[in-house]
């Protein structure tokens, strides 16, 4: 029985142990996470502006994480960790580095994908940190030593011939169109009740309805210049219009006649407006995440 016990308390020490090794990757919210306070608002920034045009320029990602400690484990195991979960870099072509720093323990580490190791090699790196990075960290200037170190793991990747990065799928103009056209934008179903009623009103429910499809059509075939999606629009508006045309009707001659004080207009505004602002808040954040790229435990640590 007394050994029985010795070897549940030795098996329960056991799994404490491994539970207690693995130290938390934190999310990857964007390509600086500074888990310690050390980088200021401007300076995450201005790093997250160089790695992101180096991203649209060469396709390949890199990182910063900032963490107070790796204990029990070492940077080396920490940083594999961190690489293998952000998958930084992309997929096949595996361009990716994560500068790791460990401030408590006076340690860094820089982490470098499988199609980086013939450029940013673990001599670079090395050297990087020994001769940019930290001279830096030992007067303090954590900020600079960063700004530094990833300056010169930018220019290291710049001379790596890499597969160009692929093309945006659509200009920020048109996306400002087609957010302006969503069927859920208020803006977009004011104007197109505005087109409804005054096309209906001048020239009557049958020919104002195609009117009306006809307005909205031209300018979805101006904007897009698709004559399927400028069809699509004009037709249900069309229908909208005729089928709608006896409640604009009747809209219209209640705010003239002044009953409803003008409760048609806020039901609109309320219904279209909630839905389209909150549908754009959600989207409208263009967060960072990894491209599928792999390591392999390329790289080089340092202390300071």
């Amino acid at each position: 029985m007394t050994a029985l016990r010795t070897f549940f308390i030795a098996l329960l020490l056991c799994w404490a142990g491994v539970a207690a090794a693995d130290v938390t990757v934190p999310p990857l919210t964007g390509r600086v996470v500074d888990q310690t306070g050390t980088l200021t608002p401007s300076d995450i920034a201005s790093l997250t502006q160089r790695l992101k045009d180096l991203e649209s320029r060469k396709g390949s990602q890199v990182a910063v994480l900032i963490v107070p400690t790796t204990q029990p484990e070492t940077i080396e195991q920490f940083s594999i960790r961190a690489a293998e979960a952000w998958k930084i870099g992309r997929k096949k072509i595996d361009d990716g580095a994560l500068l790791v720093i460990a401030k408590n323990d006076h340690r860094l580490r820089i982490e470098v994908g499988y199609g980086l190791e013939g450029s940013l090699t673990d001599v670079t790196s090395r050297r990087i940190i020994d001769e940019v990075i930290t001279p830096r960290f030992r007067a303090g200037d954590f900020a600079g030593g960063i700004s530094d170190g990833v300056n010169r793991i930018i220019a290291v990747v710049d001379g790596e011939p890499l597969p160009a990065p692929a093309p945006q799928a659509s200009s920020s103009a048109d996306s400002d169109w087609s957010d302006f056209l969503n069927p859920l934008n208020p803006f977009t179903l004011f104007g197109i009740y505005v087109i409804a009623a005054i096309c209906r009103n001048l020239l009557g429910r049958l020919i104002g309805s195609a009117a009306a499809g006809a307005v909205v059509g031209g300018l979805g075939w101006y904007l897009f210049g698709s004559v399927a999606l400028a069809l699509l629009l004009g037709g249900i508006v069309s229908m909208l219009t005729f089928f709608a045309g006896g409640i604009i009707a009747a809209n219209n001659a209640a705010i003239r006649s002044g009953r409803r004080g003008g409760g048609g207009w806020s039901g609109g505004f309320s219904t279209g407006g909630s839905s389209g602002w909150s549908s754009g808040s959600s989207s409208s954040d263009g967060g960072f995440s990894g491209g599928g790229g792999s390591f392999g435990g390329g790289g080089a640590s340092g202390s300071w």
